[in-house]
């Protein structure tokens, strides 16, 4: 059978490539795995895509021109390694004809447990704490207890919940926005199902779980960040375009925001004159929530079963 080339650029996936040789050389797949730090950008995508049958998308801008590009050429399919869509064209790639899935549920943990060690650290301001022992200093700076704050969680999807469960198990109060979820009985007394925005003004922590679509974009900007509580603490585990990055650094700047960790951001990497570099209490990730091995083993496997269903799908001609 001949072997179907397939481009692979999720970087993940690819710092472990050598763990899915066997699988990749069982499903007749050629695969070129380029060094990728974030993305390849539109025009390195379209001058390479041309020449491959499928195409496993990391965080890549996957636009239409990118779509047409490869279909000019022998892309057949493609496939989303992860959650997140945002990155993607659907339209374009239905356009082009390349028909594509992403790999939803996979990190409903993983994402959840990065999340609640970030709630913890903003409250016990332990990134700042590990840092002064290191430079030979012993600060004891007093943090905040998790009993009794209130949460809002913004996006009540599996992650959400996977959230809330170990926000729970802190005696937190949870305060759920999510415009799709619907509520059951099961729900503990503890957790409030609202309308955005309201009640935000009630959360300790604004916790960002939600997807990144063209409706909530800059969803904590200036406004709303001065509904919320004076001190309030900040966490995207999502999408960075999620929060106005300049009215963040503004309300960091005076005291209406105490901290925030952010695991990813309005650009990536975080450009080094960014505003938010000032503020030492904020903890930064590199867009990781989801990178544990099990995790990008499980996503991997399904990523190249699924693309190896939709190629041999469009060879078939169905």
């Amino acid at each position: 059978m001949k072997l179907r080339k397939i481009l692979i650029t999720c970087p993940p996936m690819l710092r472990s490539i050598d763990r899915y040789r066997d699988r990749i050389a069982a499903l007749d797949f050629k695969a070129d795995c380029p060094e990728v730090v974030q993305v390849l950008d539109e025009d390195q995508l379209c001058a390479r895509l041309p020449e491959y049958d499928g195409w496993i998308i990391g965080d890549d801008p996957a636009t239409a021109r990118v779509f047409a590009a490869g279909a000019a050429g022998h892309l057949k399919a493609a496939l989303k390694w992860g959650v997140g869509v945002d990155n993607v064209d659907f339209e374009g790639a239905q356009q082009a004809g390349i028909p594509i899935k992403n790999t939803p549920g996979m990190f409903n943990d993983e994402v959840a447990d990065l999340t609640m060690a970030y709630v913890i650290a903003l409250a016990r301001e332990l990134v700042g704490v590990s840092q002064g022992v290191w430079n030979g200093e012993w600060p004891k700076p007093v943090g905040i207890s998790l009993k009794d704050k209130v949460a809002a969680v913004v996006g009540f999807g599996n992650i959400g919940q996977a959230v809330a469960e170990r926000l729970l198990a802190s005696k937190m109060r949870i305060q759920a926005y999510d415009p799709y979820y619907q509520p059951d009985a099961g729900l503990p007394a503890s957790v409030a199902v609202c309308n955005w925005p309201e009640g935000i003004e009630n959360a300790d922590y604004v916790i960002l779980c939600c997807s990144l679509t063209e409706a909530n974009y800059h969803l904590l900007d200036s406004e709303l960040l001065a509904r919320c509580k004076r001190g309030v603490r900040v966490v995207n585990v999502s999408r960075g375009p999620l929060i106005d990055e300049q009215a963040l650094g503004e309300a960091l700047a005076n005291g209406q925001v105490h901290s925030a960790a952010l695991d990813v951001f309005e650009n990536e990497p975080l450009p080094s004159k960014s505003s938010l570099r000032r503020f030492p209490k904020c903890i930064f990730g590199t867009h990781n929530a989801s990178n544990t091995q099990e995790a990008v083993d499980r996503t991997s496997g399904l990523a190249l079963d699924l693309l190896s269903e939709l190629l041999a799908a469009s060879s078939s001609g169905r």
